[in-house]
């Protein structure tokens, strides 16, 4: 793994230790300040620290921080990657982390390999048979059977609960502090959850305040999208009501989410896209996500609507190229951004058990 003053070497070096990046910040603890000793560690190379060092995580990207910078030393970048690196070093495996974290051009592996998976198991189980109905009367169960479905990703579902499990244990045990925690940890996860689902700090983000509520409805979009997989599941089994027609209500449930998906990663686009880069700069890695977020939310919403409008082989292979998407999301859960979900909500919580308050 390369040392953080490697990878970042002119953003390190410009600091010269002003201070103004932990003045500026709107959530930087008054007992533990960022970013100014994270720069001061990298530029002393003391990785390890850096590496188990729980405010890393209380860092939004928000690049108050960056704009101010007399130096141009971009602190809001040092720390972002710092995280992506602590994702690497917890990852199991390693190298599926490496792949993720070096997404520049392993996207064609991640998402071609899903894709040709896909066509494999199709072509063995019907001969990629496409039925012949018009437009409106498709039934993707009749190309890709519920059993196949569950065949493939539950057993996906089960090996990215397990390694997200190894992953968040073996960072829960290296963070810095960890012997003075004291009270419950379900007690002090509540609050926790209740302040990331509000996105009440991200609020306080002045220099990129847009990128709140797109984060704030992709975050909401993907909870809602689970409710209503659960809820086709119901009209599938308890109800014997499948497929779902447009005007059904766990239909709507799935609409709204894919309405909020949309959104919200139109309005993270819309941020990436804007020509002011003192605002920080987006990685590859990031990148890759918010890329494969808009695949599988415009795949899916193609997907609906070509049942109804489009014909059975277009409807068919937009189909496969969501499902393929959805896998490679699944499988980047303990590797990519989303991880940011679990080793944040991790980091929040031990800093309220050992009495270090975020703001």
């Amino acid at each position: 793994m390369n040392r953080v003053e490697d990878v970042f070497p002119e953003s390190v070096y410009r600091c010269y230790q002003c201070a103004t990046c932990s003045a500026v910040c709107e959530l930087s603890p008054d007992d533990l300040p960022f970013p100014r000793r994270q720069m001061l560690l990298a530029q002393w190379g003391q990785d390890e620290k850096l590496l188990s060092d729980p405010a890393v995580w209380f860092c939004h990207f928000c690049n108050d921080c960056t704009v101010r910078c007399p130096r141009d030393a971009r602190p809001g970048e040092v720390l972002q990657g710092i995280r992506s690196r602590i994702i690497e070093k917890q990852s199991v495996p390693r190298w599926l982390g490496r792949l993720f974290g070096t997404a520049r051009w392993s996207w064609v592996l991640l998402l071609g390999a899903p894709l040709l998976l896909w066509l494999a198991i199709l072509y063995a189980v019907n001969g990629l048979a496409v039925p012949d109905v018009p437009a409106g009367k498709l039934n993707y169960g009749e190309v890709v059977p519920h059993w196949l479905l569950y065949l493939v990703f539950f057993p996906l579902a089960g090996f990215v609960v397990a390694v997200t499990a190894m992953g968040a244990s073996k960072f829960w045990t290296s963070l810095q502090g960890a012997e003075r925690r004291r009270g419950s940890f379900l007690a002090n996860l509540a609050p926790v959850l209740w302040e990331i689902a509000t996105h009440r700090r991200f609020g306080k983000c002045r220099a990129a305040s847009g990128r709140k509520w797109g984060h704030f409805w992709l975050v909401w979009g993907f909870v809602a999208a689970l409710v209503a997989t659960t809820l086709a599941v119901v009209a599938l089994y308890a109800l014997d009501h499948y497929p779902l027609e447009l005007t059904h209500p766990f239909k709507w449930v799935g609409n709204i989410a894919a309405v909020m998906l949309v959104v919200g990663g139109l309005l993270i686009l819309g941020e990436r896209l804007k020509e002011d880069s003192s605002l920080g700069n987006s990685t590859a890695v990031d990148n890759f996500f918010l890329a494969l977020v808009l695949v599988v939310v415009f795949s899916g919403v193609l997907t609906e609507l070509g049942r109804f409008a489009f014909r059975p082989g277009l409807a068919v292979g937009i189909y496969v190229i969501h499902l393929a998407s959805i896998f490679t999301l699944f499988l980047s859960l303990p590797y990519s951004k989303f991880a940011h979900i679990v080793y944040r909500t991790l980091a929040m919580v031990h800093e309220r058990m050992t009495g270090i308050q975020p703001k």
